[in-house]
């Protein structure tokens, strides 16, 4: 049998029940969870150098355990030097256990290492209770530590299945995730 993550079995034990009683939810299926993580990194210059698209990925890799898959480019488009086919992105979808391990990193190793970090912004969620959050550099990522020469933006959003803002905000909260104080 595999042995669940920290998070997953904090989720289970305490926060699921909490939430279903605070909600008032009776059905354990539709209790509120994060049904997968999705991580997206754009590759703009690696169009003329092919060496920055491999060491992304290589971050990307060591950052979730996952490779990336690359996202080209469906259409030209001449002002950006882009032609159909060509990488423009990477992204990694994370489910499971990858899932609750890099959520766990997240809220608890990397976003209190950023530099004047005053909580996570409470604009980010998406009609269906979503959450998107856009960090400046993938190097405050304890794996990448010393390992990378590039520096790059890059993505996260987190899919919850609540569809709504307000459950979704709570139970982020309970999982650990910083929020401003508004």
């Amino acid at each position: 049998m595999k042995s669940k993550q920290r998070l997953q079995e904090r989720y289970i034990k305490e926060i699921a029940p909490k939430i279903a009683q605070e909600f008032g939810i009776k059905n354990p299926m539709s209790y509120p969870k994060v049904v997968k993580v999705v991580l997206n990194m754009g590759v703009g210059q690696a169009v003329k150098n092919k060496e920055i698209l491999e060491t992304l990925k290589k971050d990307l890799a060591a950052i979730t355990g996952q490779l990336p898959s690359v996202r080209r480019a469906n259409v030209s488009i001449a002002s950006f030097g882009i032609r159909a086919g060509m990488p423009v992105g990477l992204a990694v979808t994370l489910r499971g256990d990858r899932m609750y391990a890099f959520l766990d990193r997240l809220f608890s190793i990397v976003l209190p290492r950023l530099r004047d970090f005053r909580g996570a912004p409470l604009k980010n969620f998406d009609q269906s209770g979503n959450y998107t959050l856009g960090m400046s550099e993938q190097t405050i990522f304890p794996e990448l530590e010393g390992k990378t020469s590039t520096v790059h933006g890059l993505e996260i959003v987190i899919v919850t299945n609540t569809k709504d803002k307000e459950k979704s905000k709570r139970f982020l909260e309970e999982l650990g995730m910083p929020f401003e104080k508004s």
